[in-house]
């Protein structure tokens, strides 16, 4: 370290030693002190360690209080201080206490090599400047082409393409060796000749001067063999609530190495923010508060991208949350997210609500009127647990989930691929696991490593669907997973933790499949061939199998399906029990924890993960038992919860404060509709009577269902169902053959038209069965005077029926 900076520091070091701790201005209570990270390592003189202190308060805001804290170093003859970043001096152990109003924490410090000085590493210091400044972003030198007759590759997936390009493609010129501040890439990246890009960094930065060495010490390549490899990135604090339009929040990055280190790369870190409006963040890492709102401020260095939530309320906002019970650990989770955002919940539904949402949700119907007037007449406090449990053990529950099976693993005829009988055989398959309670681990287990024949043994039908190995690896990771890792097939993801050698890794599980022609020329036999690799595109290396996000396993000898559904089946894999409990949460809330479902990304964070984490916990502790979620979730106030917005949950619909409207799904809406008519539909394949629901071919349809969305089921994305109404749906409604063909049809409005019952009653009787509740006093007086004297009973009727199947209120699940 030149003198006269170690002067300077030691200066700062010395001033800041002689600081006394702030004392707070009055407001909330302080209840904890936080230092990041919680230890300080400092090896060799290039190292460095910036800290970062956060005071928590009572009102479950936060702040930064570096600034204000006091340090004292039990030993500052080994640590040097320039502001907030610790710098080596000496070997040796210490410790520094942090104090702020009146509570300390203890931080251990460790240097070791103080006097070394290492070279400079390209793949360690030189390429992470590229990523910071921009240079290999899709937008400038990452295209696919390159930018201005150079290319880098994108984010730095291929560094020793990247080092070639630097140094031997046109030699001299991006890279003096002999005149370092003649190379191109540091005369146009500093901006001191025209560069399309404009001004990456700075002459008297550190990233120039970072790259400028390099060149100067001959720009080596690494012995990657003996280079240390990135293990993980942290990223502190790991939340923050702001308080107030102004407020910042200083983040620190630091990555850990596989020979044991760990390096501050809060300089070389790109920082992003998915809501610039809440949380902006700039360059160094500080984040400003702005509007009231949420946010994920995130950090990424290498491969890692690594995040942290971050709450932004108006200053001093007053905010009590109201008394009520809890019932169950659901009801908790969702409350403590609420308080922090200082938004009040809505309360529970009315019984008519509930039975009707209840009903459409487990079992795809409305309740029937005799249904509706036992509930309303039972006087159990305990009656909505009841009929919770009542409809779990119905048919109809099963055939609504063995739906959404169908439409996750693309259960569909395919032309020369998959017949009618081995498609229907598949779908009845899922109709005999899932109305049998089989866990839907075991379920998973034997649908990845079936073997046989897709008559024999339908869940062989799954490999049938594509010969495309990475096709399937992608359908995988998305259907069992959440994640969609398709980005990673040509270059490391952007915005989430997986490479080109994570993406390759987990394809090679699925290179030993072997097919081959049954007996039967429409099936086909699905094998382990044990044989067949994986070829990495960059340089050909063949991938040994590797779980997402873990080990590389043994699988000599073995079938690495079987391999892999025993682990992705597992409590060992986390994503697993997280993706299936945030799907089910979806269907029962209209939005995920995660939106969307199968989109889990660091990028895309949960709206409230300790809640998601709960439910994964609890439903592996379950042995993975479908109806034990659905009863938790169905049981707890935030699914009862009213429609009706309050004026602090009026403009929210992620933190379940209040139940949304949720459209009901195609096949289900058709489904009621012939049930409150008694009418009967006939699908292809399916006898008179059948349900919408119970259609085995996603390629089967009928214009209403396409109309409403129904999924194609030609993808595993669950876009593939469309809930957004449409004017279609409304014209085929208003005008179309369903409705009034099903009314004028109707055994209920035949027998209401014939029978006595006064036209109140009438009335009363329709709104019953189509919308589970009676009319108001407004409505009757609005629809009395149809059935006046001299009307026309039957057209009064219809017209009745027909506005209530054409209602917002029929049409949505409320």
């Amino acid at each position: 370290m030149p003198p006269a900076l170690r002067n300077r520091v030691i200066a700062a070091s010395l001033a800041l030693l002689a600081l006394g701790g702030s004392a707070g201005a009055e407001g909330p209570a302080l209840t904890e002190l936080h230092v990041f990270p919680p230890e300080i390592n400092l090896a060799t003189d290039r190292d460095r360690q910036s800290i970062v202190v956060q005071a928590s308060f009572a009102n479950d805001t936060t702040r930064d209080v570096t600034a204000e804290a006091a340090f004292t170093l039990a030993d500052p003859s080994l640590v040097l201080v320039d502001g907030a970043t610790y710098l080596p001096a000496a070997d040796g152990t210490t410790e520094l206490t942090v104090a702020f109003e009146g509570r300390e924490v203890k931080v251990p410090v460790t240097v070791a090599k103080a006097a070394d000085h290492p070279a400079l590493s390209y793949r360690l210091d030189v390429m992470p400047v590229f990523m910071k400044a921009g240079c290999n972003t899709g937008s400038c030198h990452g295209a696919a082409r390159g930018k201005d007759g150079f290319r880098l590759s994108l984010f730095g997936f291929d560094p020793q393409g990247d080092y070639d390009r630097l140094l031997r493609e046109f030699p001299g010129r991006r890279v003096n060796l002999a005149v370092p501040d003649a190379s191109t890439v540091l005369e146009k990246g500093a901006g001191l000749v025209p560069h399309s890009g404009g001004q990456r960094f700075a002459t008297d930065g550190d990233h120039y001067a970072a790259v400028r060495e390099w060149i100067a010490a001959g720009a080596a390549n690494d012995d990657v063999a003996t280079l240390p490899t990135i293990t993980g990135v942290e990223l502190y604090p790991k939340k923050a609530v702001l308080d107030g339009k102004g407020s910042t929040q200083q983040m620190t990055v630091r990555a850990t190495y596989s020979d044991g280190t760990d390096r501050d790369v809060t300089p070389l870190a790109v920082f992003l923010t998915n809501n610039e409006n809440s949380a902006a963040v700039d360059a160094a890492g500080v984040v400003t508060a702005g509007e009231r709102g949420e946010a994920f401020v995130m950090a990424r260095f290498e491969t890692f991208t690594v995040g942290s939530q971050f709450l932004v309320l108006p200053k001093g906002l007053e905010f009590s949350y109201p008394e009520e019970p809890e019932a169950n650990y659901i009801d908790g989770l969702v409350a403590a997210k609420l308080r922090k955002v200082r938004i009040a919940p809505s309360g529970l539904c009315s019984d008519e609500v509930f039975l009707r949402r209840a009903s459409i949700d487990l079992v795809g119907l409305i309740p029937t009127p005799e249904e509706y007037a036992a509930f309303l007449a039972d006087p159990d406090p305990d009656k909505r647990s009841r009929v919770i449990d009542e409809l779990l053990t119905r048919k109809e529950f099963s055939e609504l989930w063995v739906q959404k099976w169908a439409e996750m693993l693309q259960v569909r005829t395919v032309p020369n691929r998959i017949e009618y009988k081995g498609m229907y055989l598949y779908y009845n398959w899922l109709v005999e696991q899932l109305s049998n309670d089989v866990p839907m681990d075991e379920m998973t287990r034997n649908l990845l490593s079936a073997s046989g024949g897709t008559f024999s043994n339908a869940a062989t039908n799954f490999y049938q669907g594509t010969d495309d190995k990475l096709l399937l690896a992608e359908n995988v990771a998305q259907v069992f997973m959440g994640m969609r890792i398709q980005c990673a097939q040509c270059h490391n993801h952007p915005f989430d933790r997986w490479t080109q050698d994570d993406y390759y890794g987990f394809v090679a599980f699925f290179a030993q499949i072997g097919k081959k022609q049954g007996d039967d020329y429409r099936e086909t036999i699905i094998f382990n061939s044990g044989g067949g690799e994986t070829n990495h595109p960059v340089g050909g290396r063949v991938m040994p199998p590797k779980f997402l996000g873990a080990e590389v396993p043994d699988v000599a000898g073995k079938d690495r399906r079987e391999v892999l559904a025993e682990w992705l089946a597992s409590p060992r894999n986390p994503y697993f029990a997280t993706s299936f409990v945030n799907r089910v949460w979806a269907h029962f809330f209209g939005i995920g924890i995660v939106e969307q479902v199968d989109d889990f990304r660091v990028s895309n964070p949960a709206s409230n993960p300790e809640l998601l984490d709960e439910l994964a916990r609890r439903f592996t502790e379950s042995g993975y038992d479908l109806k034990s979620l659905v009863r938790d979730i169905c049981n707890s106030r935030a699914y009862q919860r009213d429609t009706v917005a309050n004026e602090s949950n009026a403009h929210d619909s992620v933190n379940f404060a209040r139940a949304n409207l949720r459209r009901i799904k195609a096949e289900n809406l058709l489904d009621i509709i012939s049930q409150v008519t008694d009418t009967q539909d006939k699908f292809g394949g399916l006898p008179l009577g059948a349900r919408a629901v119970q259609i085995a071919d996603g390629n089967s349809s009928s214009y209403f269902l396409t109309t409403f969305g129904r999924a194609t089921r030609a993808t595993v994305c669950s876009c593939e169902v469309k809930m957004e109404p449409t004017l279609s749906q409304s014209l085929h409604l208003l005008n179309g053959a369903t409705t009034n063909a099903k009314i004028r049809q109707s055994p209920v409005y035949t027998a209401l038209v014939e029978g006595e019952t006064p036209p109140e009653g009438l009335i009363s009787d329709l709104y019953v069965r189509c919308l589970t509740r009676q009319p108001t006093e407004q409505e009757l007086a609005q629809l009395l005077p149809l059935f006046g004297e001299g009307s026309d009973r039957a057209q009064a009727l219809e017209d009745v029926f027909w506005a209530l199947l054409n209602s917002r209120e029929f049409i949505f699940n409320h």
